[in-house]
């Protein structure tokens, strides 16, 4: 077992390994969809600690479905090091449960993502609506992977669910296969209303030009600093994908680090591991 010290904390990013009886793919999946083949912790590490980040945040690996199982243990082999970010059936009999049950082992965010639902039907469901009040009450952040046409819809229900913690991953994915549009990110932008809404500053190899050292981000980046503030914002790589061919962990961590001129070394300071921390490692 390793032990984490305090340092930098990379937001989000997923692990794996090949199926075992053990912790099994969930069905539709196969040994052969996963790419890289294995993504393991170590390998991670090998990554993360050479660029002074000491502590991540595991987002459940869409390959596991609903079992959460792999995620826990490697949170529970590395105590202190991981936190982690599950995903449960909404749609199962009392959500609020699995997420207190999850909760007890060190979960301290859950995933939605609207797949091919009707976002506004689906934000008012049932169960989203369990787990939106689940979330307000037990400090568990509902972790969003959304497109920004879902941003209007995303801000009714954060209007309507004020004391639940939402952290937007990956900047509402603006910018990915399409140009960083004044639309979109007014759009995210005017989420800073909400008070306990929070952005992750992350996968970089996906937007605008989509090539280090993603100095062309430096703009969209610095309106949602504005917009949000330092202690709303938080890094992250997205990896295995950031250290695919053409991209590596220190090119992401070195644009916070040293591309965007308009931080300060505090600022810096919060992106990299304040805001974080007190989202998935703070005690609660």
């Amino acid at each position: 077992m390793t032990e984490a010290t305090p340092g930098t904390i990379d937001a989000h990013v997923h692990v794996w390994q090949p199926p075992t009886p053990r912790f099994p793919l969930a069905g539709g999946y196969t040994a052969e969809d996963m790419e890289p083949r294995t993504f393991t912790p170590e390998i991670l590490l090998g990554h993360a600690r050479s660029c002074g980040v000491e502590r991540i945040v595991l987002i459940q690996m869409s390959y596991y479905g609903f079992d959460n199982s792999y995620m826990l243990h490697v949170m529970q082999e590395h105590p202190g090091v991981f936190s982690g970010v599950a995903v449960i059936d909404d749609t199962a009999a009392d959500p609020a449960a699995e997420m207190r049950r999850l909760k007890a082992q060190g979960v301290r965010g859950f995933r939605l993502v609207t797949h091919n639902r009707d976002p506004g039907a689906w934000f008012d469901s049932d169960g989203i609506r369990a787990m939106w009040t689940c979330g307000a009450g037990e400090n568990l952040a509902m972790g969003m992977l959304i497109n920004p046409d879902v941003l209007p819809i995303l801000g009714k229900m954060c209007a309507r669910f004020p004391d639940t913690p939402v952290v937007i991953d990956h900047l509402a994915r603006i910018g990915i296969g399409a140009p960083i549009r004044d639309e979109d990110v007014a759009a995210l932008c005017r989420l800073a209303e909400q008070p306990n809404v929070k952005v992750k500053v992350s996968a970089f190899y996906l937007m605008g030009a989509a090539t280090p050292p993603y100095h062309d981000l430096a703009p969209f980046i610095r309106r949602v600093f504005e917009a949000f503030g330092p202690g709303r914002l938080m890094w992250a790589t997205d990896c295995p994908y950031q250290v695919a061919p053409g991209h590596t962990y220190r090119n992401s961590i070195e644009l916070v680090k040293n591309g965007l001129d308009f931080l300060s070394g505090e600022d810096r300071d919060q992106l990299l591991r304040r805001t974080a921390e007190a989202t998935y490692f703070n005690p609660i």
